[in-house]
């Protein structure tokens, strides 16, 4: 992964254009995203600039801008495309092309069809600009797994960026917001969507169970994220998601003759994440690594974390805190690439409130809104909290494949059923489609057990005290003047204005604050982000124990029964 910065000046209106040197400069301030090497690239027609920040994965002697079979075709990504060996045999076998780096089949391919369309063609996750004699082109993935902005300046000019600290100075007063995923953008055609599957429409959502292609599409999609030239490990938090994805990838690495370095992170030697993931490393057979962070230490590294987070929602710093640890400490054992399991919950309603969902139509939408807007917190957290540190995640469960085949299923079979020991158990579907009974892929405790909110599974203290610490630095008369302060997206509790006050002084614009958007979960009165702030989690705040469990779950057990697979 990488840095990728640009700025399209074909479209100033007015004023000089910006230099290479003031770019380079602008980009610097996410050099901790690429810190291998910097390259850059300038058009010397429209003065369109391209700026990379280089951490070496794939052909670690490949260096970008990435030149096509002109100087002035050059093109600069973030992201892996894992089909790139499949489209240079078939797409690109007319060109002669110079590296092994994935990133290079983009500048190619926009090369023969000189379209936009192309990021169809490409299966991974990507932020990329490129200039072609002349024209100019950004793009990004289809659900946003890999952070960008674009902002506009008082001149006309557009910039885009992995973080939005690059464009603050240059675009706070006019305009910052994320590019859409999904979109490409040119100075002729503006942003276009190329990304419209059928699952965005919830009405798609009517295939009959085939837990077979869950599990086949998910290994899939496990094994291509293997591709890298530097060495790969798992985040291992003991959760359903990053269990199978950790469990799947240490069989492949296996058969491959090597073995997968697991992580997890917690408060203290017994954090209920920690204390899992040590069950699950010891059954896959993983090299496994804890480490453990203290809450002063998270409190301290609070205004460091909101300053790589860019962001002010309460659940992504929660989260994002130990996530920033554990990608610290995994950099220093020598490992740039992890898998992680984002994602599951959005596709599958594995938040607790999905238990309170009123029908499956409603359960549906709900999955779908929650997929679309990943690029604002998981995809955001996951990227940005891991990059601080030059660490690199990749998220099988967002994979193109397995979003069809998990999205479009009948929200039936989907939605939280009654276990017979009375328990609600979320992501049913996802649970029989690996509880095989030959060669497991984990030991029923944790394939069975309950979603953690990542910031609640390191240590339920962290977040008690994380709020505490929060209230005891805003006064009442300061909390009363919230709505007057922040108009847009206005806190509603101390923690949330405390970190919203540090957010504020970081990046100062509207414009910034804008590109927020708050996590809040659906059908409960407690709108705490926290896993325990729902009546349904074991160790709720409310410690009631309701069923609120909507599932058809007697058929549907029977149904997905029927179909487990057998090995």
């Amino acid at each position: 992964m990488c840095g990728v910065f640009a700025i399209c000046q074909q479209t100033c209106q007015k004023g000089q254009k910006v230099d290479i040197d003031e770019a380079r400069k602008l980009s610097r301030r996410q050099h901790h995203r690429g810190p291998d090497f910097n390259g850059f690239y300038q058009d010397k027609k429209t003065g369109d600039i391209l700026v990379h920040e280089r951490l070496a994965i794939m052909d670690l002697g490949c260096v970008q801008p990435i030149q096509g079979t002109r100087p002035t075709r050059q093109v600069i990504h973030n992201g892996e495309i894992y089909n790139h060996q499949a489209l240079r045999d078939t797409e690109l076998k007319q060109f002669k092309l110079k590296t092994t780096c994935d990133s290079e089949v983009i500048i190619f391919l926009y090369e023969r069809y000189r379209d936009g369309h192309i990021c169809n063609m490409l299966d991974g996750v990507f932020a990329f600009a490129l200039c072609y004699d002349g024209d100019f082109l950004a793009a990004r993935d289809p659900v946003g797994v890999k952070q960008f902005y674009y902002g506009i300046d008082a001149n006309g000019r557009y910039f885009f960026s992995n973080e939005m600290k690059c464009l603050e100075d240059s675009c706070g007063d006019i305009k910052i917001e994320s590019f859409p995923p999904g979109h490409y953008y040119t100075p002729k055609t503006g942003f276009v969507r190329y990304f419209n599957p059928q699952w965005f429409d919830y009405r798609n959502a009517i295939q009959a169970l085939d837990l077979k292609l869950l599990q086949k599409t998910m290994i899939a999609a496990v094994h291509k994220r293997l591709m890298s030239d530097a060495p790969i490990g798992v985040l291992l938090s003991g959760g359903l998601d990053s269990s199978l994805v950790s469990s799947i990838a240490s069989r492949e690495m296996k058969r491959r003759g090597m073995t997968v370095h697991s992580f997890s992170i917690g408060v203290d030697h017994n954090s209920p994440d920690v204390v899992a993931a040590r069950k699950v490393a010891k059954f896959i057979g993983t090299t496994h690594h804890e480490f453990y962070f203290s809450i002063q230490e998270g409190i301290k590294n609070l205004r460091k974390l909101i300053w790589h987070l860019e962001s002010y929602d309460v659940t992504s710093i929660r989260a994002s805190t130990p996530m920033y640890f554990l990608s610290e400490e995994i950099r220093k054992k020598g490992i740039k690439v992890v898998l992680s399991g984002e994602g599951a919950d959005e596709i599958f309603g594995g938040y607790l409130y999905f238990h309170n969902a009123p029908s499956d139509e409603e359960f549906q939408k709900e999955t779908i809104d929650r997929v679309l807007h990943l690029y604002t917190s998981d995809c955001l957290r996951a990227d940005k909290s891991s990059m601080a540190h030059s660490v690199e995640v990749r998220v099988p469960f967002l994979d193109k494949a397995f979003m069809e085949a998990a999205i479009t299923l009948d929200p039936a079979f989907k939605r939280p059923q009654k276990l017979e020991d009375g328990r609600n158990c979320e992501k049913f579907v996802l649970r029989s489609a690996f509880n095989t009974d030959q060669y497991p892929y984990l030991p029923d405790e944790i394939l069975w057990r309950q979603k953690e909110q990542f910031s609640d599974g390191v240590g339920y203290n962290w977040i008690d005290s994380l709020m505490q610490h929060c209230a005891s630095k805003i006064t009442d008369k300061e909390f009363a003047q919230a709505s007057k302060l922040f108009p847009h997206n206005t806190p509603h509790s101390k923690e949330a204005f405390y970190v919203r006050k540090i957010f504020h002084e970081l990046f100062p614009s509207d414009q910034a604050a804008l590109t927020v958007r708050k996590w809040i979960p659906k059908w409960q009165k407690n709108q705490d982000p926290s896993g325990r702030a729902s009546l349904v989690h074991e160790s709720s705040y409310h410690n009631l124990g309701e069923d609120n469990c909507n599932g058809k779950s007697a058929i549907t057990q029977q149904r997905i029964e029927q179909c487990r697979p057998q090995a």
